[in-house]
């Protein structure tokens, strides 16, 4: 019987894959498989990975080593080995001629034919089962979703792939072009969340920026936006992946109407040069990004601004590297991401000429973490004595206190509150905590 098979997954990279892992999650579960956690466990194992970067390959076909050792019958019970996502749609052959302990490969456009393959797998099928294609329809399953996230909060994926060619990206060869899901489809999702309790739901795609280019003909991010705010029970929205560029005037208007818009900016900038972006392929000049970043804090003084940025990128000289150090310094980000840059292959930037060594990255990298950090813990330091909405999402460790976060925290990329509190509170519940405490990435409260 179905009922006695169960499955455990291990999702890697990012939240547009955790996504995709929980339709997959959604899918077995109506297919009548089990999930389970523990993979000494589970008879199939299945490995949703990522690709974007060097590091991320390692980290995946580690753990794709790591699950084969449970079809050690000393270790395990797997009979199943699965890699799904990225690494399988990028590197099929690869994976076939060099990983014969895998048993089916699933890429990013067939996460609906996961219970398929499993049942091929199980069944004795010719292996590996390879359900891999370039067909980049919208892949966008209409099961239920098993949440991964701490109860109350949920992504949504409101586009999928990505049409910018930046330089120094391989997602357009892995995921594809940019293609928008209907507006009705993701209203229906957000609304069907809320039934199950989720009060945050976070937007997520390539490019947030550009959502409905494709299907309406125009940017329809505002629209979105405004429907979803009309939702009972969602009291959060969160907008990440945002692009300088297509934050016109309309959109920053609709976010100021929007009551549940979070006063959070995610603009994942990657340098401030105008002759680096322009060797990156990056849309937008250094003088429309500083525009934009006044624009916001001007109609949102409580704004909470994240980025991220490369360094090392092919000829970046140490006076190039300055002005990114001194744009960190004047423009204070509350979160920053720094990335080494790391070539990757089939890309423009992987081909050009005057690649910065790797320790200049490192020390390049080093100091602006410490300067980032110092400003986070500034901030932070600040922010004792205020009074913020907390979404709780679990007890630490000790048992002493509970961990959750407010507005200016987004899932799984930036801090913690740690706070205690008289009463008795379940994930997803949302309180008002006092901050007494600020340290450089979390800061500690307490109920009020």
């Amino acid at each position: 019987m179905k009922q006695a098979i169960n499955v455990g997954v291990i999702s890697l990279g990012c939240a547009k894959n955790q996504v995709d892992t929980e339709l997959m999650l959604g899918t077995l579960q109506e297919a009548g498989y089990g999930i389970v956690q523990d993979p000494a466990q589970a008879e199939v194992l299945i490995v949703n990975t990522c690709a974007f970067l060097e590091s991320a390959r390692e980290e995946a076909i580690q753990t794709i080593l790591e699950m084969g050792e449970y079809k050690d019958s000393e270790v395990g019970k797997c009979r199943v080995l699965i890699v799904a996502g990225c690494l399988a749609e990028r590197y099929t052959e690869e994976i076939c001629a060099e990983l014969p302990e895998v048993d089916g490969l699933v890429g990013i456009n067939h996460c609906a034919d996961i219970a398929q393959v499993v049942d091929l797998c199980l069944n004795g099928n010719l292996l590996p089962v390879i359900r891999v294609s370039d067909d980049y329809g919208v892949d966008y399953m209409e099961s239920s979703r098993v949440l991964t996230t701490p109860a109350g909060s949920a992504y949504i994926k409101i586009a999928e792939g990505c049409d910018n060619r930046c330089s120094y990206c391989a997602i357009p060869l892995i995921r594809g072009g940019f293609r928008s899901r209907p507006m009705e489809k993701i209203v229906a999702e957000a609304k069907l969340l809320a039934l199950q309790g989720v009060r945050e739901i976070n937007l997520i795609a390539q490019d947030t920026t550009r959502y409905g280019t494709d299907l309406y003909g125009k940017p329809m991010l505002a629209s979105l936006m405004e429907a979803l705010d009309e939702i009972d029970g969602i009291q959060w929205i969160r907008v990440l992946y945002l692009y300088p560029d297509e934050m016109a005037e309309d959109l920053l208007e609709a976010m100021s109407r929007c009551k549940k818009f979070v006063h959070y900016l995610d603009l994942p900038l990657q340098h401030i040069n105008n002759d680096i972006l322009k060797r990156m392929n990056r849309r937008g000049t250094k003088e429309e990004i500083c525009g934009v970043l006044r624009r916001f804090r001007t109609l949102f003084p409580d704004c909470v601004m994240r980025t991220s940025f490369i360094v090392g990128f092919p000829g970046e000289t140490e006076a190039e590297f300055e002005e990114l150090y001194d744009f960190i310094q004047e423009y204070e980000f509350d979160r920053v991401g720094v990335f080494c840059y790391s070539p990757e292959e089939n890309t423009e930037a992987a081909k050009m000429e005057n690649q910065v060594p790797e320790e200049v990255k490192k020390d390049r990298r080093n100091r602006l973490m410490e300067l980032a950090q110092n400003i986070s813990l500034r901030k932070n330091q600040a922010r004792v004595g205020s009074v913020v909405q907390v979404i709780t999402e679990s007890v630490s460790d000790d048992g002493i206190f509970y961990v959750g976060r407010s507005y200016g925290e987004a899932p799984d990329v930036d801090g913690k509150v740690y706070f205690t509190s008289e009463e008795p509170l379940e994930p997803g519940d949302l309180v008002s905590v006092k901050v007494l405490i600020g340290e450089e990435y979390d800061v500690t409260g307490t109920v009020v």
